[in-house]
């Protein structure tokens, strides 16, 4: 199992030297990977009917991921770049995949794009996309972006895309691993119907026995083995703030149910500044190394 952090982004807010500081520290600690959270606009949840979900408002700070994963492509080497998730139909996809084959190709294959339907339904409306087809756009553009990436010249008419004979170029050398996320049913079936793995967004608890069992259910029923589908967890959900022991423990249980990437979150514990997630950071690195010798 393969241990990652997620960038504060909240609470080093936006500072792009925070950004790459606490990124080469990850890597030179030994992390595997760095997941970033998306959204374009922040909205104000004052008012709205229906409520916006989810804990982010109008002054919570975020990072395109995918314009921070071509910075930290030159300022690091090893270290996985996960989008956790970005909300792809938001986004033009011929766009999205020129990007994404560009940050792969320069940081030497290691974008791992996880990719999502989005919740916020002001996002959707400032950018003019519509937001009861998120889903069915998402599906539409998961093949599409496969198809950008690995063929020559494309002609392609879906209901929402559409190319006439032409294609990118340079395009990645390799095949660019696409992951779901979400929390609804359809999430599941998404992923298990064309995705390379699952990107859980909520804490190990609920993840760990609702949604991996649920995914792997869905699994064997459509005949995908288990073995090379993938699933990352996140250690323990916002503002639920897990001792250091049972993030440890916690590493243990989630080897013993297969999953294949863990990622550890440090806001809401109480930390300011750059050098104390990355004080933070080394501390969980070494009791895991410990744990999971």
């Amino acid at each position: 199992m393969r241990l990652g952090v997620v960038y504060p982004q909240i609470e080093l807010e936006g500072d792009p030297s925070a950004l790459a500081r606490f990124a080469r520290a990850a890597e030179g600690l030994g992390y595997d990977h760095l997941v970033l959270y998306d959204h374009v606009i922040g909205a104000s949840h004052e008012r709205r009917d229906p409520p916006i979900r989810g804990r982010y408002g109008e002054r919570s700070p975020f990072h395109d991921p995918l314009t921070a994963f071509a910075y930290l492509a030159g300022l690091t080497e090893r270290i996985e770049f996960v989008s956790g998730v970005l909300i792809l139909p938001l986004r033009q996809t011929v766009l999205v995949a020129r990007q994404t084959a560009d940050i792969d190709l320069m940081s030497g294959g290691r974008l791992r794009l996880g990719v999502g339907a989005g919740y916020n339904r002001v996002e959707f409306h400032a950018m003019g996309v519509d937001f009861a087809s998120r889903g069915r756009r998402l599906t539409e553009q998961i093949s599409y972006l496969r198809r950008l990436w690995s063929e020559e010249l494309i002609s392609f008419e879906g209901e929402f895309d559409q190319i006439d004979r032409a294609n990118i170029v340079p395009r990645p050398t390799r095949r660019i691993p696409i992951w779901c996320g979400g929390f609804a049913e359809a999430a599941f079936r998404r992923a298990v119907a064309l995705a390379d793995g699952f990107v859980f967004g909520y804490g190990l608890d609920q993840a760990a026995t609702d949604g991996w069992i649920r995914l792997r259910e869905l699994l064997a029923i459509a005949g995908r083995p288990l073995d090379g589908f993938g699933a990352q967890f996140v250690l323990h959900a916002p503002g639920q703030p897990y001792t250091d022991q049972e993030i440890t423990d916690g590493l243990l249980r989630l080897r013993a149910a297969d999953a294949t990437h863990a990622s550890l979150f440090t806001m809401g514990r109480g930390l300011t500044g750059v050098d104390r997630h990355i004080d933070y950071i080394a501390e969980i690195m070494k009791k895991a190394e410990a744990a999971l010798r």
